[in-house]
């Protein structure tokens, strides 16, 4: 059996909604994920394009120079570790409560994120989901719309992998 697992259609969920603007939300369903059942080691790896949202314009907006700068920056990523691993039992269905902590980079720049996760075994199939939120300006990301209330200071991002 394979210690390392893979995907290559991970799902990541953008959600910046507000009470003034219910439309920044984007979903990326080609998120490339690893997991490394032995150490622990988890890595996810999203191409900023890749993000849909409902309203072409704010797709627009989302990759321009001023916000995510997807020419410059054309993907972001998460590499950290699945705290305590070896609780999990991968041969055995089950949820499992984890902690997930590590970097996540976004337009050149890493900040620590450290989130709950639920890793799932079901058989013989491992699905891991974690919810976060991160501050926008932490990645150099402002301007009207944020200071407007249009899009939260504080997006949710959730991650789902399934790994077969």
């Amino acid at each position: 059996m394979a210690q390392k697992v893979t995907t290559t259609s991970a799902v990541v969920n953008f959600d910046a909604t507000t009470p003034k603007d219910a439309l920044p939300k984007a979903e990326n369903k080609t998120v490339i994920a690893s997991l490394d059942k032995t150490t622990g080691a988890v890595a996810f790896e999203a191409a900023v394009n890749n993000f849909a949202f409902s309203n072409p314009k704010i797709q627009e907006h989302f990759n321009a120079a001023t916000w995510m700068n997807s020419a410059s920056f054309p993907k972001f990523t998460f590499t950290g570790t699945v705290d305590k691993i070896n609780k999990i039992k991968f041969n055995k269905d089950g949820t499992y409560k984890v902690n997930v902590t590590g970097n996540l980079t976004v337009k050149g720049i890493a900040k620590p994120i450290s989130a709950p996760a639920t890793v799932t075994v079901a058989g013989g199939v491992i699905s891991a989901t974690s919810t976060f939120s991160v501050k926008l300006k932490d990645y150099e990301i402002t301007g009207a719309p944020i200071e407007a209330g249009k899009v939260a200071e504080k997006p949710t991002i959730t991650v789902t992998a399934s790994f077969n």
